[in-house]
């Protein structure tokens, strides 16, 4: 049982803390609303400041509720990772990892909206006049963690076993 919580402490502070010194970086060596082009034309270092959600869901200055909201929902992510690992199996290691991959961004971000009320992004993609919003680590360990959580389930039948076995 200990093993489980194990690779999600681990997972989970690996992108913490990556993600924590990705942002300190960034805060460090880029102004506020500037733009650092790496690859013309399709990716720049930025400094933004969202309060929102991901895509930029409520990154609205005008209320403060949104802070509450996110704060909740982080601890109802907590919830639910314990839930899920407790009833998983004890050798299932890679949805562990997926675990500590959405736990981990969550806290990373979580960090930052104790911190400054909003969270620090820095990664900006786009085409054209076409704009990827703004994301950082803790976003990728997110997408990443629910993408491998989604795909480990569906890989297995409805009886707990693997598909094709």
């Amino acid at each position: 049982m200990r093993n489980r919580y194990a690779i999600i402490a681990a997972a989970t502070a690996a992108v913490t803390l990556l993600d924590q010194a990705t942002k300190a970086l960034v805060l460090s060596t880029i102004p506020l609303y500037t733009e650092i082009p790496v690859i013309k034309g399709l990716f720049s270092l930025v400094h933004v400041r969202n309060r929102g959600a991901a895509f930029g869901f409520l990154n609205r200055h005008d209320i403060s509720w949104q802070f509450w909201l996110f704060l909740a929902a982080t601890l109802v992510a907590v919830a639910v990772v314990v839930m899920l690992a407790r009833s998983s199996k004890a050798d299932d290691h890679a949805f562990f990892v997926s675990l500590g991959l959405i736990l981990g961004g969550a806290a990373g971000n979580l960090i930052d909206r104790i911190r400054f009320r909003e969270v620090v992004d820095f990664l900006d993609f786009y085409y054209g006049s076409y704009h990827w919003p703004a994301f950082n680590v803790a976003d990728i360990a997110i997408c990443c963690g629910a993408a491998l959580a989604l795909f480990l389930s569906l890989r297995r039948s409805p009886a707990g076993k693997k598909s094709g076995s």
